[in-house]
């Protein structure tokens, strides 16, 4: 009886051990509930897709900007362009920055673009409607850069692009005196490792070569490749948008010259890899 008080005391305490043949059964794991763990998200989410129809259809995009559509096909061009939102791009010879623009609009406020323009471009044409687009809000993401053609990108950009486009100035190069050499020597070290250079340009006739770059301003397609290929590229596509197998190819490619009786040129679209990545 003793023993039982005094037991039942230190229990309380919980210093008292039961004898064995008390001993009460183990307490059994409590069942869990059957519930399945969702799988873990990927440690990095695929790059959303750009919309290159709603970028073109954007509603603050300039009267002037619009107009140019037609012979310009952008909706085409950014399908080719391949971009993704965040990636950072270059745009050679940018100009008023009809193309900047697009391009701003499709790698958005995480990605980053640079308009590059030489002297000539901005004395001759480009200083006052390019100044105005970039004060435009959707172009808070661009960065004007102010650099001759042949060595258009600051070297802190080395190996950090992963697209370069120039659109309708490579023909240029030859008659205002540029080292085409040095200019794709450049654009390869900007780009990453499987980085892309994308050209649009105004065919020539086969064995022009660059001939009528002044005159016509034109270029011989396969003259491009071989300096493209020659500087460390690699072909990678080609686009047949702004293809016109009607063009005769004798007349001044530029849509101001007013020549060719309203008909387009013949616009070849290449796009250059960067080997690696």
């Amino acid at each position: 009886m003793l023993r039982a008080l005094a037991c039942a005391s230190l229990l309380a305490l919980g210093s008292c051990k039961q004898p064995a043949g008390d001993a009460q059964p183990a307490a059994q794991p409590e069942a869990k509930p059957d519930v399945q763990t969702a799988p873990a998200a990927p440690a990095t989410a695929p790059a959303a897709a750009v919309d290159p129809a709603a970028i073109v259809a954007a509603a603050d995009r300039s009267e002037d900007d619009r107009k140019a559509d037609e012979r310009r096909k952008p909706v085409e061009l950014l399908e080719f362009l391949e971009l993704t939102p965040g990636m950072k791009v270059a745009d050679i010879g940018a100009g008023f920055g009809y193309t900047t623009e697009l391009l701003a609009r499709a790698v958005g406020p995480t990605g980053r673009v640079y308009g590059q323009n030489p002297k000539f471009v901005l004395e001759r044409f480009a200083e006052q409607p390019w100044s105005e687009r970039l004060k435009k809000p959707v172009m808070a993401n661009v960065e004007r850069v102010d650099r001759e053609f042949s060595d258009p990108l600051p070297p802190e950009l080395n190996g950090q692009l992963d697209r370069v486009v120039n659109v309708l100035f490579y023909h240029d190069f030859e008659w205002q005196g540029v080292d085409r050499a040095a200019h794709n020597k450049a654009v390869l070290a900007a780009l990453k490792p499987g980085g892309a250079y994308i050209l649009v340009d105004h065919s020539a006739r086969a064995g022009d070569g660059v001939s009528q770059s002044k005159t016509l301003h034109r270029i011989e397609e396969s003259v491009l490749r071989a300096e493209l290929e020659a500087a460390g590229f690699t072909f990678a596509g080609e686009a047949d948008f702004l293809r016109n197998p009607d063009d005769p190819r004798d007349f001044n490619a530029l849509p101001w010259a007013g020549e060719g009786g309203g008909q387009l040129s013949d616009r070849f679209v290449h796009r250059y890899r960067k080997p690696g990545g």
